[in-house]
């Protein structure tokens, strides 16, 4: 205790208690470094001033890209934990962290509205769940998705974000990427749109699926999207890779993305493209007001 806090009326203290300042009031921005406040950070699509795109998970994503209201679809169940995996803990002590935290089954989410007055699928790829990784629930939750857009007779749009395949399964991950292949295949047999939105990350075997099989392919701005990562390349290659290498703008250059959009732009995008692929015209509708909580 120093002199200050002796001299201290009473009650003074208890205003500027550490419980009075939410651990998210301020966030920093990765690109620039500078605090955001979160108030902002919300109201600007969670877009910092020197735009960098936050990580964000499927409600906010479903609530930025749907008119309004949308249907959720039940994810299929799949075995908890096929091969009995432990490393340095337990596969399904992971999946019960990783459930805990948010509050989703696994990575995979997926929802039915309209974007624009045109009715879509919307499956969002949900990094804070391991990563995003690809295991049996998330074939099955891409699987599902397409089913449910062949069923309605509805474009599929797709946000991918992943770390690559699910080490805690093995094979049985890597058994998702001709699954999910052959799923596409189904939506083409049905001519049926097939956009995917590539956000930050996409990597591994996401990316040798799924993620570069889309009619059209979007991203938003400096998502990293690869197979391998720049450090393991660099490592490999013993060389210094260019600047912005593996980042949205690069593949566009280099004609792997059709078009890099931000994210207040996204729904007008989809909605532009989507009106033209299913001969409809897109209704203009403005944003809700009110957004989740992050």
């Amino acid at each position: 205790m120093n002199w200050l806090s002796k001299l201290a009326p009473p009650g003074v203290k208890s205003i500027f208690t550490k419980k009075d300042t939410p651990d998210n009031l301020w966030v920093k921005c990765p690109k620039s470094g500078e605090m955001v406040f979160h108030a902002d950070l919300v109201a600007n699509k969670h877009v910092t001033p020197a735009g960098h795109h936050m990580r964000i998970g499927p409600e906010l994503r479903f609530s930025y890209t749907f008119d309004g209201k949308w249907e959720d679809i039940a994810m299929p169940e799949v075995a908890r934990d096929p091969l009995k995996f432990k490393d340095d803990k337990k596969y399904v002590d992971r999946l019960k962290a990783a459930r805990s935290k948010t509050g989703a089954q696994d990575a995979m989410s997926c929802g039915v509205g309209k974007i624009e007055g045109v009715e879509t699928v919307v499956l969002v790829q949900n990094f804070a769940f391991m990563g995003g990784s690809l295991g049996m629930a998330a074939g099955e939750g891409f699987i599902k998705a397409a089913e449910t857009a062949i069923a309605r007779k509805l474009p599929l749009v797709v946000f991918t974000a992943a770390g690559g395949a699910r080490m805690q399964e093995g094979a049985l991950s890597l058994m998702q990427m001709p699954r999910s292949t052959i799923a596409v295949q189904m939506l083409r047999e049905e001519k049926l749109p097939y956009i995917v939105v590539l956000t930050d990350p996409t990597t591994g075997g996401v990316t040798a699926s799924y993620a570069m099989l889309g009619d059209v392919h979007l991203a938003e701005p400096e998502a990293l999207i690869c197979f391998a990562g720049p450090r393991v390349i660099e490592q490999t290659i013993r060389e210094k890779l260019p600047e912005g290498f593996q980042r949205s703008e690069y593949l566009q250059a280099k004609g792997m993305v059709d078009k890099v959009v931000s994210r207040g732009d996204m729904r007008g995008a989809l909605s532009q493209i989507l009106s033209v692929l299913m001969q409809e015209k897109p209704v203009a509708r403005p944003y809700a007001k009110t957004q989740p909580a992050a």
